[in-house]
């Protein structure tokens, strides 16, 4: 993401931020700062119409900048994902893959700043594009999260860090993790037959060695292997399927002479089992100690292992491991909060009373020395955090969920008590 222009009221937080996004994990920081009733600003085609002194109508398009204020925000990541039991050969296997954009996101509402061709109110859908710079304006001030991930998202050298395929026997997904998405760009499913017999033995080596060329076709398109910022190449299995696939793939890259692809196979490969050929095995992969050890500087390797220890906490001593709002809430308020897991969803909340509600959160836990861990709901630990209400604490100190709401009541009784005797001791 590009940081265009930005201006903010440290009084009050108002103004406004102006960014180009430049990939798909742009878009979704974009879908992430954008809430309703923020003002907005990009370029937009319009269908207009003219209709001529003869009573005839022609209609055009025109291309202009329209401001309006956000109704609803829809992001969507699909696109190069699907599966298929077919692949194109590869065009040039000495040439790294040209990634293009699959995220798409919708920003609708009414037209807040009239011109010559649309009139104030009408309703328009802006789609947000790569390269083309938006403008926001925060209907209620820049708080400390949106300011943070502009920040975050404008940090220089960012992109995937690790390239997977998650491989069984005649399947394979390939994705890319980046700070913030898990993004498939790719399945291959094919069917193999078992090896019952010498035939059926010869049937299933034929049927393996085309599966081995579709992942390796696959891989030369979809998984950007020579980029600087791909810091490993993770191939992930059930049983000996990542072993094969490793071998057939440097074998072949030195047969054709693609001295690019050895050299990152070679350098950047770390084979890891896992219990299922399927994307959701990803979490055991962040989870390895051989990704543990090479990613633990990553935003979302750090997610994993966090949540493993929530989990692993919640198994062992769950005075220590408290998960939904109000539960998390009364263990901040007693300063008991040592880390704090925090889904971006909740952020994305169309109420703004909530949304400032996990803010304080958030900015209260920090200022008593806890950690602050802010999930991706694109990541697989993220999505695993959502199922938990997408809040969750590692406290300092054990608690008692019981003794605290007990606390709780009998405080919220003594207030409405003293509350009564005050209105009755004016009356007397």
């Amino acid at each position: 993401m590009k940081l265009v222009g930005k201006y903010i009221d440290k009084r009050n937080g108002s103004g406004y931020v102006t960014l180009r996004p430049e990939d798909d994990e742009d878009i979704w920081h974009l879908y992430n700062l954008i809430q309703q009733d923020d003002l907005v600003k990009a370029p937009a085609v319009r269908r207009v119409q003219n209709v001529s002194a003869t009573g005839s109508t022609e209609s055009h398009r025109v291309k202009l900048n329209l401001k309006i204020q956000v109704s609803r925000v829809e992001y969507s990541s699909s696109g190069g994902a699907q599966p298929s039991s077919s692949d194109q050969t590869s065009q040039g296997s000495n040439s790294t893959p040209n990634m293009q954009s699959t995220a798409t996101l919708h920003i609708s509402g009414k037209v807040v700043s009239e011109n010559q061709y649309v009139r104030l109110g009408a309703f328009h859908t802006l789609d947000i594009e790569i390269n083309r710079d938006i403008r926001i304006e925060k209907s209620d001030g820049w708080d400390s999260i949106a300011l943070s991930r502009v920040q975050e998202s404008c940090v220089p050298g960012r992109g995937a860090e690790v390239g997977a395929v998650v491989c069984g026997e005649g399947s394979a997904a390939f994705c890319l993790l980046s700070q913030h998405l898990t993004l498939v760009t790719h399945r291959i499913s094919t069917p193999i037959p078992r090896k019952a017999s010498a035939s059926g033995s010869s049937q299933y080596e034929k049927a393996m060695t085309k599966f081995y060329s579709m992942v390796y076709d696959a891989f030369l398109r979809h998984i950007p292997f020579g980029n600087p910022s791909l810091r490993a190449i993770v191939f992930a299995s059930p049983g000996w399927v990542r072993e094969s696939v490793y071998t057939w793939m440097t074998n072949e890259a030195s047969r054709r002479g693609d001295k690019l692809l050895a050299r990152s196979l070679r350098e950047k490969t770390v084979k890891v089992h896992v219990s299922s050929p399927h994307v959701h095995s990803l979490m055991e992969v962040m989870k390895s100690p051989e990704i543990v050890a090479q990613l633990k500087e990553t935003k979302f390797a750090r997610e994993g292992i966090v949540l493993d220890k929530f989990f692993k906490m919640l198994a062992s001593d769950e005075m220590r491991a408290w998960y939904g709002p109000d539960h998390v809430c009364l263990a901040a308020d007693r300063g008991a909060v040592g880390t704090l897991l925090i889904s971006d969803e909740l952020f994305r909340s169309s109420d703004p009373k909530t949304r400032k509600k996990y803010v304080s959160l958030v900015e209260g836990v920090q200022r008593k020395g806890g950690e602050v861990v802010i999930f991706s709901s694109m990541h697989e630990s993220g999505q695993q955090l959502n199922q938990l209400t997408g809040i969750a604490a590692i406290l300092t100190f054990p608690l008692d969920v019981e003794v605290v709401e007990a606390e709780e009541r009998e405080a919220a009784e003594e207030a409405e008590k003293n509350k009564q005797e005050g209105s009755e001791g004016k009356v007397g």
